[in-house]
């Protein structure tokens, strides 16, 4: 099996490491990932400057791996199309620092990157540990592997992929793994406002997550609930954003129109 690993983190980001390393174990890894953190850029693309791709040593990994300039979607792109001349079997992203859990997946690089591979119409998946502070990323390396062996025995729908978040707890307190839909993940998006040294005003962005329904007792349905509950959460996701439910009713909107 050939397995191309990404991430936003960064080429060096221990989430990727770890990940590289686990996915060794059951098939010829290769990673492109970008060169330096491209968190939260979504599905963004490079159109207007050049690609370039160096190859680089990973620590204590005897794997190809590569750094690209530009973005999670591109290192698919690149390393699918370039880097492993399409031999490609499974794309993985990951393991993410932090969560990827409800509506949040809309801006994660690290879930585009799977997308791309979906869209090249390839077996993929993404991976999150729930937490920015933890570096023990062995668990959820163990996770992935376990998830890709059975996507590889199994089968995807064209365009879907595999959204895994993993709790940041120890492996004896994990309750087990729960296959659930996306909660609702917003924001009350609070912006600093400073002053640079020449007295003009820039913001930072410091929203906080507001998990909508998911207290506690509720029924354990999405992947927000699920993870409060200590599950390894997986999320089958697609890149499909119609709203099938609706077209008539839109339609019906515009009946008289010529």
């Amino acid at each position: 099996m050939r397995i191309l690993v990404c991430n936003d983190d960064g080429i060096y980001s221990n989430g990727i490491l770890q990940l590289a390393s686990s996915m060794s174990r059951i098939g010829e890894t290769t990673v492109v990932a970008p060169d330096e953190e491209r968190s939260a850029t979504g599905h963004a693309i490079t159109l207007h400057k050049p690609l370039r791709v160096k190859p680089v040593n990973l620590p204590k990994l005897n794997i190809r791996a590569y750094a690209v300039n530009g973005t999670p979607a591109d290192c698919v792109k690149i390393g699918y199309d370039i880097v492993m001349e399409r031999k490609v079997d499974l794309v993985i992203s990951g393991i993410n620092k932090g969560p990827n859990l409800g509506t949040d997946v809309l801006y994660s690089g690290t879930v585009s990157a799977a997308f791309e591979g979906a869209i090249l119409g390839l077996p993929s998946i993404a991976v999150s540990l729930v937490s920015y502070d933890s570096d023990d990323y062995a668990y959820a390396g163990k996770i992935a592997v376990q998830v890709a062996e059975r996507l590889m025995e199994n089968s995807l729908p064209l365009g879907t992929i595999l959204n895994i978040n993993v709790p940041a707890v120890p492996e004896k307190d994990i309750k087990g793994i729960k296959t659930v839909r996306l909660g609702v993940r917003r924001y009350a998006e609070n912006y600093i406002k400073r002053i640079d040294p020449r007295g003009r005003p820039y913001y930072w962005l410091t929203g906080e997550a507001i998990d909508e329904d998911e207290t506690a007792g509720c029924e354990i349905d999405t992947d927000i609930s699920a993870i409060i509950h200590n599950y390894v959460t997986i999320t089958p996701i697609h890149f499909d954003l119609t709203s099938y439910a609706f077209i008539d009713n839109v339609a019906e909107w515009f009946h008289d129109f010529k």
